[in-house]
């Protein structure tokens, strides 16, 4: 993963294909076939995903993400439907499935929980030296996760309504069976084991259906972190990328560093779900719910010597001060839609308009 003196970090962000009315549109293929080297699909014919390519510098990631995101966008346009940074649909959808044989074995195996799995995160890939640095950072950066959501939120409408929630898509990806949070793994051999019990049992197809907030990757040297919603911006996912190689630097090079139980774990991540920064989070390594801004300032502190080491922390207490001053993309979407009660204005929000290089 090159120069682990500053560990590589890869972002991937899926979106949804919309037609002109916001509905999400089966363009998938179509959309693929003209740049097959940028995007590749999904489980529903409606969405795509992008990925950067592993870089030590955020500024290299964030020209990635724009230039993959503007040949999206223009591929998009080709076919007659747009590109939007939601992570769920605002809009009523009947997501239309993939027929690749893996997904039709998804669907199969999880009825309506895959059917209406119409969601759109952004998962962060930071680089490891090796499976037991993998296990010491998935036991050490639990405690802050939520936070990482809180901070994406960005999905508040579903279904042709407000759920009330600030990121819904985290209520629905809940339904998966190994989703959320994980008790500490004494070393590799015991992570690989639990996922082997899992696959064995016949609740998982294969070891690419675990879907712990984070875990170690399946394909690279890398923990793979996976709580985030895809935001309407590159620099907000570049942010939960500095922040999220930030905890895996300290965690690792800290192997003491406090862990929570499940139980207050899986509540912070509920609360950070339903509030986003605009309420208290809870801290569950105190079980006590703290104001937003505070949590966040804690959660800087506690990778401040890595934020630094990195050059990233200028870029990221300001991009916080921004989230927490102007709001979320769920407020955003929700101060869109309350300009005329139009769903459609949400959806109009958050499509992409083949940005400028970078």
């Amino acid at each position: 993963m090159g120069d682990m003196t500053r560990r590589t970090v890869g972002v991937e962000e899926e979106f949804l294909l919309v037609n002109e009315q916001g509905v999400p549109s089966p363009a998938a293929p179509v959309v693929i076939r003209q740049v097959p080297e940028t995007a590749q699909g999904e489980l529903h014919q409606e969405q795509v995903e992008i990925a950067s390519r592993p870089a030590t510098d955020l500024d290299t990631i964030t020209a990635d993400l724009l230039e993959r995101r503007r040949r999206l966008a223009r591929a998009a346009g080709r076919a007659g439907v747009r590109v939007a940074a939601l992570a769920v649909s605002p809009l009523p959808a009947r997501p239309t499935s993939s027929p690749a044989e893996r997904h039709q074995r998804i669907l199969a195996g999880y009825g309506q929980t895959a059917r209406q799995n119409l969601i759109c995160g952004c998962h962060v890939h930071v680089g490891i030296t090796s499976p037991a640095e993998g296990i010491a950072a998935l036991n050490g950066i639990q405690p802050w996760l939520p936070a990482l959501l809180a901070i994406s939120a960005n999905s508040p409408f579903w279904d042709g309504a407000d759920t009330g929630y600030a990121s819904y898509r985290r209520q629905l990806y809940d339904r998966w069976p190994t989703t959320g949070p994980t008790a500490p793994f004494r070393d590799p051999a015991e992570y690989h084991a639990v996922v082997g019990r899992l696959v064995d049992s016949g609740i998982l197809l294969d070891p690419a259906m675990v879907s712990f907030d984070a875990r170690l990757s399946i394909r690279y040297p890398t923990v793979e972190i996976r709580v985030a919603d895809v935001s309407r911006h590159p620099h907000e996912a570049v942010v939960i990328a500095a922040l999220g190689r930030a905890l895996v630097d300290e965690a690792v090079a800290d192997g003491s560093w406090p862990q929570a139980r499940p139980e207050l774990l899986r509540a912070a991540a509920w609360q950070a779900s339903r509030h986003g920064l605009s309420g208290d989070l809870l801290d569950p390594l105190t079980g006590r719910r703290v104001p937003a801004g505070q949590h966040l300032e804690q959660l800087v502190d506690r990778v401040r010597p890595a934020l630094a080491r990195h050059g990233d922390l200028d870029r990221v207490q300001t991009a916080l001060h921004d989230l927490l001053t102007h709001g979320t993309g769920a407020q955003r979407q929700r101060a869109a839609h309350a300009r005329r009660g139009l769903l459609t204005d949400v959806v109009d929000s958050a499509v992409l308009h083949e940005p400028a290089r970078a």
